[in-house]
């Protein structure tokens, strides 16, 4: 009997530390020393969002984000791990710490700002409307009585139904059909179940150069306003917000953020 204590008591030492290691890591407001210990920072990201993060078909992560967010942490001898979630759910996860950080073309927003705290801005960035030329769609007005896709919880959504004068009051049924990943928009697109797509100028304009009759597609420019992509953390993360912010002014200072603008986009943006 006394070998059976031995185990019971093991195993209730074990779930103790395991409950302590929990418990630290969702209730300790400043990320950075667990961080900066362990060499892990965990980074939620939608692995369909060209070129800011996506998942090629041997299954490896790569993209702008993926290169900006490794070359900002190698400074600090930190391994970011990138963890693939539910976009509609980013700040849910961000908040019950199953990850650390949003890195994959996170727009800033007045609503995710009231959610998160942002990093200083890195690049530039606004909503498109996508169709194909075949569908005679030129301006947001020719979209009236046409459907319109979204991604699910994208701050093209957000725009859609913050200037409902724009789109959201002309299309049919007067809302758009969202969908998880803006490849399954596209899908549907290319199948005539949509007519119009919104969505960010960086990945429509990557995406479209991709495929094999780009002449096929039509950007539109709108008047949805300018926007910024930023990290999303958590509102009491000031150091890690900190040690993001001086390690890309140190990669635009000595050339490597240009670098990797050069390679995703073929020139440097603001």
């Amino acid at each position: 009997m006394r070998w059976i204590k031995k185990v019971v008591l093991a195993a209730a030492l074990l779930a103790g530390v395991f409950s302590v290691s929990a418990c630290a890591r969702t209730t300790a407001k400043n990320s950075w020393p667990r961080i900066e210990r362990t060499k892990k920072v965990v980074i939620g990201l939608d692995d369909s969002f060209v070129p800011m993060g996506f998942r090629q078909k041997s299954g490896k992560i790569v993209g702008y984000d993926i290169d900006l967010a490794k070359a900002v942490f190698k400074k600090y001898g930190i391994k970011p791990e990138f963890q693939t979630i539910d976009w509609s759910m980013k700040e849910t996860e961000l908040r019950n710490q199953t990850i650390d950080l949003i890195w994959n073309g996170y727009s800033v927003t007045p609503e995710r700002a009231k959610q998160v705290k942002f990093s200083k801005p890195y690049l530039a960035n606004h909503q498109v409307l996508v169709s194909l030329k075949k569908n005679n769609i030129t301006s947001f007005g020719a979209m009236k009585g046409k459907t319109l896709g979204a991604q699910s919880g994208s701050s093209g959504a957000s725009d859609i139904d913050g200037q409902p004068k724009l789109l959201k009051n002309i299309v049919a049924g007067q809302k758009p059909v969202l969908y998880d990943t803006f490849n399954d928009a596209f899908i549907d697109l290319r199948a005539g179940r949509i007519q119009g797509l919104v969505i960010d100028e960086v990945y429509a304009r990557y995406y479209v150069a991709h495929q094999q009759n780009p002449a096929a597609f039509r950007i539109i420019d709108g008047s949805f306003p300018a926007e910024s992509f930023a990290v999303g953390m958590r509102k009491s993360d000031d150091e890690l917000d900190n040690k993001i912010n001086s390690a890309v002014a140190e990669l635009q200072a000595d050339g490597q953020l240009a670098k990797i603008q050069r390679k995703w986009f073929g020139s440097t943006q603001k």
